[in-house]
Order: structure tokens, then sequence, then C-alpha cells
């Protein structure tokens, strides 16, 4: 049955670019999003930027623009980061739009109709300067708690007492400087504390699986009272000067910006259906068609600290406004993300910067992967570490994923024409495949991708072991074992397929190349392609580099241009490979000069020895390039993955003699683009004054990868 789902994240707020919390929900939903609409499932995905509220207002004024011009800037960055990302957002809209303004007047007028909105007096702190109204977090002073100074209006940053601005010793506006004043105002209140309410809240709370058990406990506790916030009727509106939509009949007051903002996902799905992009996408239902229908699922991914909105403001506004509104089927609650166990912090160099990140060159999907590794259902924190980024990534997505197509796609190119042939009973390779695909489809399903990613390197674990233990580079020497080389090889492509339709929701691009590059369809992979076994294969094209560490460098030096930080790491940036290739030539050059002057070359330090990755490789096959005079094509198994380098030294070596022997290679060598193809590294020989190359070789004992020290 074919599930129709409205999905969105938590709306940024429009004063500034994404931050990484943000680009990890979206990263997360984006996932979730991806798998359901490989089932087949129809998924509206939308989000909008947050657009009211008195800091636009007052970052506006300090820029001297408009808070629609502040709002638009903002705006126009943010296609960078969704496309960079690869998230496939349907829609992306603003709250300062009609018809949020629409859709958030109709749902207060129903929530006053069902006798739930009310109005009185509070007096609150006014700043004489400014002429406004003061947010708790514009009003500072002295804790009435610790007697730390220069703490906000609502709580103590040092002892974490939660306090009224009233209770402050000595307040200051934070605008003006000025001592604020009390001064009384009339403002409008939803009745959240009343029984209907409360009921309702209970039961929508009860539902199993609507919410995660840490956000059900969270939120009993605020609804029964014994929190350290306990229920209590919300104010939902604001005085003028103010950056928001004005309540109907009520000249000089506006909607508290928490109102109007989740309802900023209705008015964006809104939009989106009159745009025409929601029946372009097969949606032929309306917009209020769509929201009321019964089998239409409305699902939020947001973080920890926006629970007590989501969960208890939002669900009652929904459900006492009537239809067409429906509360949430399911609200996905994340912690944090972390850097190295801290607390992000640009000051102590601690923050990630995503726009740096795609800035640097650092490729999307390395990210992508490393979120879902370590993400799961729970509301634990998730940490960001940069030397488990680097193993995580190179070992699983390079060693071992990319690895099995760049070994075995070779062997069938090479031997077959590309023709995948299975040796017997096909029935229980499907049979595994489709068993494996179904358990990574439960884990999607219920956000467990860490799990997920487990299960899928596990899978790649065994296709490289078995793929080692059948030695193809031997069975390639042998004409007789031409059908058992084919079969060995061909398993381990069927299995690489199956990896790539289930890592498809994190790795997007990289998938859809293999779909239609490696594999020839016409079309992005779809999950029922996992139990398919393919039947031809096309020559392998480079899928994902490695991360090299001075790419993290530059990724929290916030002061080198990113212009000057690392290159691009996708495939086929020959700009790149061109750019090493040129120091790396000189230097070669200044090493023989200083053999020919008896080692008098300039001096290194061991830190700048240790960033050339020295690694034992096999030759599995050598050969003779066409127009060249002096090279060869080595390809080379380092154990976790193939490579292939043209070397210099076709006048010293017949290639049928290097098959199967070790040699040293240049492992972080980045690629360089020649007339011939891409080589993939450097193999290092020996030459003196007089003719002859030698190639390094290993002692017995060294195997494919092992790094020399």
């Amino acid at each position: 049955m074919t599930r129709r789902i409205f999905v969105t994240t938590a709306l940024p707020y429009a004063n500034g670019p994404f931050h990484i919390g943000h680009i990890m929900e979206y990263i997360q939903a984006d996932i979730w999003v991806r798998f359901q609409r490989m089932q087949g499932h129809q998924l509206h995905f939308v989000c909008a930027d947050d657009a009211h509220g008195a800091p636009i207002m007052l970052k506006a004024e300090a820029e001297g623009v408009t808070p629609q011009q502040l709002v638009a800037r903002i705006a126009a960055g943010r296609q960078r980061y969704l496309t960079g990302f690869h998230l496939s957002f349907d829609h992306w809209y603003s709250t300062d739009s009609p018809e949020n303004t629409r859709l958030s007047q109709d749902v207060y007028a129903r929530l006053k109709s069902a006798g739930l909105i009310y109005k009185k007096d509070i007096e609150q702190f006014f700043d004489p300067v400014k002429g406004m109204f003061l947010p708790d977090r514009y009003i500072k002073g002295e804790c009435p708690n610790c007697h730390s100074r220069d703490q906000f209006g609502d709580a103590c940053e040092v002892c974490g007492t939660v306090y009224a601005p009233t209770d402050l010793i000595d307040p200051y506006s934070a605008l003006s400087g000025a001592t604020p004043v009390l001064k009384s105002s009339e403002h409008f209140f939803f009745r959240l504390s009343d029984p209907k309410c409360v009921g309702f809240l209970e039961s929508w709370l009860a539902a199993p699986g609507r919410l995660q058990p840490q956000v059900v406990n969270k939120a009993r506790e605020w609804l029964s009272g014994s929190g350290d916030r306990g229920l209590s009727d919300w104010d939902i509106s604001r005085d003028a000067p103010y950056f928001g939509i004005p309540i109907p009949d009520a000249p000089g007051k506006y909607f508290y910006v928490w109102l109007d903002a989740p309802i900023g996902y209705l008015a964006a799905l809104q939009n989106y259906f009159t745009s025409g992009k929601a029946r372009a996408n097969g949606e032929t239902r309306g917009f209020e068609e769509f929201l009321a229908a019964p089998d239409t699922e409305q699902i939020h991914f947001i973080g920890k600290d926006i629970i007590y909105f989501h969960t208890l403001f939002w669900p009652a506004m929904l459900r006492f406004a009537g239809a067409p509104y429906k509360v949430p089927n399911h609200v996905f609650v994340h912690g944090f993300i972390t850097v190295s166990g801290e607390k992000m912090s640009k000051s102590r160099g601690t923050g990630i910067s995503p726009l740096r990140y795609l800035e640097v060159g650092m490729n999307a999907e390395w990210l992508r992967y490393y979120i879902a590794a370590k993400l799961n259902a729970s509301v634990e924190d998730l940490d960001f570490n940069a030397q488990d980024f680097l193993a995580r990534v190179n070992s699983d997505l390079v060693g071992k994923y990319v690895n099995i197509a760049s070994r075995a796609a070779s062997f069938i190119t090479r031997h077959f024409g590309g023709a995948l042939r299975y040796g017997g009973d096909t029935g229980q390779l499907t049979a595994r495949a489709a068993a494996q695909a179904a358990l990574v489809r439960e884990s999607y399903e219920s956000r467990e991708l860490g799990k997920a990613m487990r299960d899928v390197m596990g899978v790649a674990d065994h296709i490289n072991q078995e793929f080692d233990a059948r030695q193809p580079w031997v069975l390639a020497r042998d004409p007789e074992r031409a059908a058992e080389l084919q079969d060995v090889c061909s398993r381990a492509l069927a299995g690489f397929k199956l990896l790539s339709v289930r890592l498809a929701p994190v790795l997007p691009a990289v998938a859809e190349r293999v779909a239609r590059q490696l594999f020839g369809l016409e079309r992005p992979f779809r999950w029922s392609d996992a139990a398919v076994l393919p039947e031809r294969v096309n020559p392998y094209e480079h899928l994902m580099t490695r991360v090299e560490p001075r790419q993290l460098e530059a990724l929290f030096e916030s002061d080198v241009p990113a212009a000057a930080a690392s290159p691009a790491t996708t495939a086929g940036s020959s700009k790149t490979a061109a750019t090493r290739a040129a120091p790396a030539s000189a230097s070669a050059s200044a090493s023989a000069s200083a053999s020919a002057s008896g080692l008098a070359g300039t001096a290194i330090s061991i830190d700048e020895f240790r960033r050339v990755d020295l690694r034992v490789a096999r030759i599995v096959h050598a050969e003779a390039v066409a127009g060249a005079d002096k090279l060869l094509k080595l390809t080379l198994d380092l154990g976790t993955e193939t490579r292939n380098v043209f070397a210099g030294i076709k006048s010293a070596y017949d290639p049928a003699a290097l098959e199967g022997r070790l040699t040293v290679m240049v492992a972080n060598l980045a690629p360089r683009k020649m007339k011939f193809g891409v080589s993939e590294g450097m193999v290092l020989a020996a030459s003196g004054a007089g003719p002859g190359l030698y190639l390094l070789a290993p002692d017995s004992g060294a195997a494919p990868g092992m790094k020399i020290t």
C-alpha cells in the first residue's frame, strides 16, 4: 500500500546561515525521506525559514535594512547548502508569507471560538529609550541566586537557576543599557491548562509509537506540573514594535513567533500545492483535502530543545482548531551535535561551518555517512570527532564498499567483456540479498541508522573476505579457471549492487552513479533492485577518494581562506589532480639532484615525512600502454581496494613477470589525469648513475595494505 507522508524539519531562524546542527537534522530527515521514496511511497518534504520575531527586527534595524530585506538575503544563501549536502526538499518557503498570515489568523479565530483564548494584563520590563517591551533575552542583570553579573532575564548561565526577569538584581536593557521600567499591557493567552486540552494531550501522548519514550516522559512531566516548568497557559501575543503577523481586531498586537512558526509548516505545504509542485510530484488532491485525509501522515523531525512547543502547544492548537487541521502522527526528536565531546564554540575551534566544509572541497557524502553511522532512534547527542571521521569514512566507504567494485569490475571487463555469470544455484544468492535488504529496511524505517550502517558494512566485510579467499588474481593466470574467476567476481559485484541499493538513502549521488554508470540502469535505484542480480557491468569509474588529514585541518582553521584550503575530493576533479601532480614532480626532480650531489638535499621534519602514506601493494595485473614508450599500467591490490597506476618502468620489466609480486606505493598521492587514463598513486623504484630501474619490494611476510613506517 502506498503511503502519503508530509514531512518537515524544524524551521531555521532566518537571522543567519545554517549551522552544523541544522545540517545534521536535515540529513537525518532526508535519509528517511529518500528511503521511503525508494519504497514507492509518496513523500512531500517541505520546510521554511522562520522569519518573524524581535531578534530579526532588531538585527535588521542594526544593519539599516528592513526585516524583509534581511530575511531575503539569508534565504538567498540557503540553496547552496541544500544542493551541496544532497538535501531533497520538495519545497522551501518562508513564514513571512500571505499563506502563513491567513492560516495563523484562521487557527486563532477557531481557538477563540472554542473558548480557548482569553486576555489579561501583565507587567513586563519596558525599555524607555527603545520604546519597546523587552523579551527576556534582551534583559540582563545580576543573578538573584549566585549573584553572577550580566546574566539573561530568564536563566543564569553560571548556576542554572531559572527565574522571572523581575527577579534580576540591577536589571538593564541589553539593547540600550537603560534601566527598564515595569509597564502593564494586555496580552492574549491560549488556555492550555483547560481540562479538555489536558485530557486530549494525555491521550495523544499515550498513543504507542507516536513519540520516543524519553520524549513522552518529559512531556508528561510538564503536563502534570511535576517538572521545573509545569503546564501553564501560553502567552501568544506581543506588543508593537514587532515583526510578525497582526492579531485580527487588536491594533498594535502581534502573534508571538512561536504561534505562527509551526503553522509555517502548513503554509509551506499550501504554497507547495498552489505552486503546482505537489501535482508534479504525483499528488491529485488539493491542499485541504490532502491535509484532512485519514491516510495522510504528518511527521516532524526536531531537536530536543523544542520538545515543549511540538508536543504540547502544537498538537493542542491543531486539535482544537478542527478540520482540515490534524495532529501530527509522529514527532521524531534527536539530540545535539558536539565536536570532540564539547559544545560547539567558534572561539574554541570546536565549531564546524557547513559552508566551509563544502568550500574546502570535502565530500558531502562523507558527512552524510558519518552522521548516519552515529545516529539512532533515541534522543542521544551525536559527537563529531575528526580522527574518528577520517578513520570511519576511509575504512568503511573506501576500504570496504568502493573497494569491492574497483577490484572486481576490472577482472570482468578485462576478461569477459563486462558479462556477469554465476556458477551454481542463484536462488540462494537472491534470497539472501532479499533477507539482508529486509533487515536494513526495518532499521531505516525505525531511524536506527547506525544499526543499518553496521549491517551494511558487515556484509561488505563478508564480500571482501570471500573475494580475497578465492584469490581472483591467481585465477586470472589460468585460462582453464575462467568460469571460476567470472563467478567470483560476479558474486562480488552482485553484493556491491546490494550494498549500493541499501546505501542509496545515505549516498544518493554515488548510488545513482553506480546505477547508471556501472550497471547501466536508466534510473536511480529502487529498493526492489537489491534482490535482482546484475547481468552486466561497464568499466569501473572512480567513485570516491579518501579523507586526508589536511582537509580536516583546513575545516577547523577558520583563518585559512577557503580558496587556499584543500582541493575538491570528488571524482573527476582533473584540475585538482593536475595541481597536486606538479609539486610531486618537482619533489622528485629535487631528490634526483640531491642524490647526484651526495645527498645534500634540504632536510625535512619527521612530521613532513609522516604525511607520505607508503603502503605494501601486490601487482595483480600489468600491461603495456598503447602509444606510450615508457609506461606500464599496473593494477595494485592494497588489501582493501585496488588502484591503477601508470609507471615508467617498461624498459626494465616484462609485464607478465610483475604479476603477483609485492612492491611499495605512495597511497595518498592525489589522482593524476594523464593522456592514457587516471593514475591513482606512485610506485617506488631505485636508480643510480648507471642504467637500470629497480622496483622496491618489501621483505617476505609483508601483506598488501601494510603501512610502511
